[in-house]
């Protein structure tokens, strides 16, 4: 795994600017750092050495002749394949790494090169002939790239932090962003909270030629379901694959080791991978936020060592600012920090952390999945229930009277993906500032409308592969992996796992009980926890096994405790939150949940990290400051 920055070269001193850009993302990749500059562009790497361990494996990287040049981070798991075929094409490789199949796949295949790749990866090649930047993020958008144009330089990179160096660069607050995120609690668009800056979509490339920027996607995920084969045939099927895609994702010259929580997705992985160590974290001793003893005994039970950390809250709290620092961009999943101590443990044995994040996506996992067709009332002419909601709406809110209101709105009106936080009514009256925020409907509706013809389930599962998971999921493992020069493979975002996935009928995904043994009344993943039945331990393989936890995290408890409750309170009485806030709303949101009203836990949260990460990025906090007490 590694780092990546690049610019267009107009300004005098780019060998210092490239060097401070790459010194920004050193955690990226601690073992060798490598620059390539000429009179039109300057390309910067920093590698964490996992296939090639020797410095034949150093980047930028060339063809015989120097004409195209790369800069790449990620893993290219089938690159032995593609390689017997460029070298009966004729190409000559120096060295045993997957960076160099990139470089000679670019030459004989051109953009076509994509579909050939099964992976994690953004890259960046110089083509001196062609006078081209080509670019491209990998299919679920696993690995991070970012670009800036500012008057006629273009940038690219890893990490927007990366920008910060550039001369060009201007930070500025997307306010857009701001509002966006206040429901979504991540930046869901391409937009990103600097102004002018942007991600590359997932499945995505670009060209950047003579000053203009063309960016096309190259694959998609398409959901035909094949009613054909039975259970048991769609079991054996995952379980080949799957097989298959772990012991790919396996390939390293340094250890593997995996991620443990008590859920399905990271047990089927450590089994299956047959590693050495798995790598776990917890709060507490109340097994409602601690999986480790689970995780322990789970370890013993296939023969391996887990190794675990108890985070405090003070740890917790400490870290706040270096987390957001790392993220680039506020995130306001708790987990995020969970994640941040589990990389660190495992960084202190191990260079390459197997993980299980994607199966929810991929094989319907998320409770919410089961909400179509839950219920009687589901049933019922969507006119009655939408006259129903509307008078619910005027009743004061409460669980009985909620589910009326939800129930009365489309999948399109109420489903935007596993958070929502503020409603556009909520946010518009927390927010001083005006700005041209789309509303969330907006934002969902390309990925809907590409679905029309699908399920709800299937819709909702599309929709999270396009914004959840790359948004979110995605974005944490990255850059709280990379924050301590760990390498992050996620087996189930295989695009082999993905083409099965896509053929798998609903009913096999989120299951009703008639057709199961379980005494649940659905059972999400159904056809993917049959399959991991095959490998792991019988007392950890129920498809009603340990409810997954997945690294959860206390707010809720601590923002009642006196200490972070005036934490909190400190920051949304700040000037900083009078800038951007009514802060009358803010104190009263965190009070309601102190005094027990209402859990606004994850409302109160989204709020103060952006006001932690607002003030390492524009207010040049010290990101070891911590905030305790």
């Amino acid at each position: 795994m590694c780092g990546i920055v690049g610019f267009t070269n107009n300004i005098d001193n780019s060998n210092v600017v490239l060097s401070k850009m790459m010194d920004r993302i050193k955690h990226r990749g601690p073992d060798a750092e490598g620059s390539y500059i000429d009179e039109k562009v300057a390309l910067g790497h920093r590698r964490l050495s996992i296939i090639g361990i020797t410095a034949d494996g150093n980047q930028p990287m060339f063809n015989e002749d120097g004409s195209v040049v790369l800069v790449y981070n990620g893993e290219i798991y089938n690159f032995q394949d593609i390689k017997k075929d460029l070298i009966k094409a004729g190409h000559t490789f120096k060295n045993s790494t997957d960076s160099e199949v990139l470089i000679h796949g670019y030459e004989e295949y051109g953009t076509d090169l994509l579909n050939k790749l099964r992976g994690m990866f953004s890259f960046v090649i110089w083509d001196k002939n062609k006078n081209q930047l080509f670019g491209a993020r990998d299919y679920f958008g696993i690995k991070p790239m970012y670009y800036a144009t500012f008057g006629d330089t273009f940038m690219f990179g890893s990490e927007i932090k990366s920008f910060l160096e550039h001369p060009a660069f201007k930070k500025e607050l997307n306010t857009s962003a701001l509002e966006n995120y206040l429901t979504f609690q991540y930046s869901p668009t391409t937009e990103t909270f600097f102004k002018n800056t942007y991600k590359l979509p997932p499945a995505h490339y670009f060209i950047y030629k003579d000053g203009k920027l063309d960016i096309k996607r190259y694959w998609e995920v398409k959901f035909n379901t094949d009613d054909k084969p039975s259970l048991e045939d769609w079991v054996n099927q995952i379980s080949d694959t799957f097989h298959d895609s772990v012991k790919a994702h396996k390939i390293a010259d340094v250890e593997v080791g995996s991620f443990l929580s008590s859920g399905v997705d990271s047990s089927y992985v450590a089994c299956i991978a047959d590693v050495d160590k798995t790598f776990t974290v917890g709060f507490g001793e109340d097994e409602k936020y601690n999986e480790i003893g689970w995780a322990k005994n789970f370890s013993k039970a296939i023969g391996k060592d887990n190794y675990n950390k108890v985070i405090t809250p003070d740890e917790y709290w400490n870290n706040l600012s270096r987390i957001q620092y790392h993220m680039d961009e506020p995130l306001a999943d708790p987990a995020s920090i969970a994640l941040f101590f589990v990389c660190s443990i495992a960084s202190e044995k191990v260079k390459v952390a197997l993980s299980g994040e994607g199966a929810d996506e991929l094989f319907g996992g998320y409770n919410v999945y089961s909400e179509p067709n839950g219920t009687f009332y589901d049933r019922l002419p969507m006119g009655f229930k939408k006259a129903v909601g509307n008078l619910a709406s005027h009743i004061p809110a409460q669980r009985g009277v909620n589910f009326f209101v939800r129930k009365g709105k489309t999948l399109e009106e109420r489903f935007i993906g596993n958070a929502y936080m503020f409603t556009p009514e909520e946010r518009k009256s927390l927010l001083k500032i005006k700005t041209d925020a789309p509303n969330p409907m907006a934002i969902t509706k390309p990925f809907y409308d590409k679905v029309q013809d699908q399920d709800e389930v299937t819709k909702m599962q599309y929709l999270d592969l396009h914004l959840w998971l790359a948004g979110d999921i995605l974005l944490k493992a990255d850059k709280m992996s990379m924050a301590h020069s760990l390498e992050v493979r996620v087996p189930f975002l295989d695009r082999k796992v993905m083409e099965l996935a896509e053929r798998i009928p609903t009913k096999y995904r989120v299951t009703r009980n008639e057709i199961t043994d379980e005494n649940t009344k659905y059972v999400t993943k159904y056809a993917m926890r049959l399959a991991s039945k095959k490998d792991t331990p019988k007392e950890t393989a129920s498809t009603s096994a340990k409810k997954k936890l997945g690294f959860p995290v206390p707010i809720r408890v601590w923002l009642k405790e006196d200490k972070y409750y005036n934490i909190v309170k400190n920051a949304f009485t700040s000037a900083t939150s009078e800038k951007f806030f009514n802060t009358e709303q803010l104190v009263k949101l965190l009070d309601d949940h102190k005094n027990g009203h209402k859990d606004n836990s994850r409302k109160v949260w989204t709020i103060f990290i952006f006001l932690v990460w607002y003030g390492v990025y524009f207010e040049d906090k010290n990101i070891n400051g911590g905030f305790n007490g």
